[in-house]
């Protein structure tokens, strides 16, 4: 949730905020007016239970022509207070429910859609190839390491098996993104893949993403898309006594993958089920800043690691999440497609996630909201997928990168079964 007290003070930042992300600046005025209506009730319910209070201690000094007047004025305050408490409820729900509407205040973010992207770094070569390219695949079923249409026999489609390498490579690429977060001083986290409905509505995917979500209806709990979902309500409810906090979650992460028909069918890069090492933080607001070009940088690392070529972009407003004000994506090269993919991001969701969730830290004027940001480190499906790719040769082996290398027994490549 945003700041009400910024939303008071300078109500235009935020319909600014909601033009540049496309959405409608109405909904800043209906919070406006939802937050008064809000006031308005708890004041005129205090002066009500004031009054009650002051009538009911002047009972005892009331003469006894004076006290009938003064017992009923006091049923008569005793009504009148239950029906503005119903009213201050009622004022209360409706405010929650203008609150949830209003995304995150951008900050920093270009304003336009998807297409509207600034591109802010280049790093490495685009390969070329003196062979005819194969797709990972194509690339995958050589090497006996990706099996789609088991999966498919299995789940459905959008399902693989990973087998004998592209198994040991996922595992490989978990150990290495999990060993860099660690030696970086991140507490590494099993993360759960199921959580209650609070914490999916309080990290902001109940809103314009609910379609992509699975729901377990007779348990009430959701499957989550990203670990950031149970690392960001771990702390709920908390005042957090020292900061910053960071964590490096793995899990296995669900997405129904709607509004996607048609897009990426083929191997693993878009899926319905795939594993993903997560960074979390939670930071003091004034180092919310500071703390996103830390996480954009161990992205950058992990991919340097992995020897891909990549470029960051600065994602524009209308292409950002409900809960975060400014987003970076990485792309890398995935040379059968001769384009850019999206495979890792980072978020800076300032107070918006602690507001929802009742996270505090300890502050100068006492408790305060915390910051909060995550950044994907590693998402194994698509990093497989590019590897495959970037690093293939012509004979059908795949080059190892020397960073996987430990993780996988020594080998320098993957070659056909």
């Amino acid at each position: 949730m945003i700041d009400l007290k910024l939303l008071r003070d300078d109500p235009e930042r935020v319909r600014a905020s909601q033009r540049a992300r496309g959405d409608d600046p109405a909904l800043v005025d209906a919070l406006l007016a939802a937050d008064e209506a809000r006031r308005t009730a708890v004041s005129y319910a205090d002066n009500l239970r004031a009054e009650q209070k002051a009538v009911s201690q002047s009972v005892r000094g009331a003469s006894p022509e004076e006290r009938p007047a003064v017992l009923e004025r006091a049923k008569q305050l005793s009504t009148e207070v239950k029906e503005a408490e119903v009213a201050q409820t009622e004022a209360d729900a409706a405010l929650r429910v203008a609150h949830l509407a209003v995304p995150n205040v951008i900050a920093g973010a270009p304003p336009g859609g998807e297409a509207d992207f600034v591109v802010l770094e280049h790093v490495g070569d685009v390969p070329s190839y003196d062979f005819p390219v194969r797709d990972h695949l194509d690339i995958g079923t050589l090497l006996s390491a990706i099996d789609t249409e088991r999966g498919a026999k299995v789940s459905g489609s959008r399902f693989a098996f990973l087998t004998g390498d592209g198994a040991l490579l996922e595992l490989a690429l978990i150990n290495l993104a999990m060993a860099q977060a660690t030696a970086a001083g991140l507490i590494p986290v099993i993360a759960p893949a199921l959580v209650r409905p609070e914490a999916m509505e309080g990290t902001g995917f109940l809103g314009a993403h609910a379609a992509e979500v699975y729901k377990l209806e007779n348990d009430d709990l959701y499957l989550v898309g990203t670990s950031e979902v149970p690392l960001a309500a771990y702390h709920s409810g908390e005042v957090l006594e020292k900061l910053p906090l960071r964590y490096a979650g793995y899990s296995s992460c669900f997405r129904r993958e709607a509004g996607s028909h048609g897009k990426d069918t083929r191997g693993i890069i878009r899926v319905h089920q795939f594993e993903k090492v997560e960074m979390f933080s939670y930071v003091d607001p004034a180092a919310a800043e500071a703390e996103h070009q830390r996480l954009l940088e161990w992205e950058k690392q992990f991919l340097t690691l992995l020897e891909l070529p990549y470029r960051v972009i600065d994602v524009a407003a209308g292409d950002l999440g409900s809960s975060a004000a400014r987003k970076f994506d990485i792309e890398a090269w995935l040379p059968s497609q001769e384009r850019w993919l999206e495979l890792t991001s980072t978020s800076n969701c300032t107070d918006f996630q602690a507001r929802r969730l009742g996270i505090r830290m300890r502050g100068e004027k006492g408790p305060q909201a915390a910051a909060t940001l995550n950044g994907t480190l590693c998402a194994v499906g698509r990093t497989i997928a590019v590897l495959l790719e970037v690093h293939q040769q012509a004979d059908g082996s795949v080059h190892v990168p020397k960073a996987l290398q430990p993780f996988l027994g020594g080998r320098t490549e993957l070659r056909p079964a």
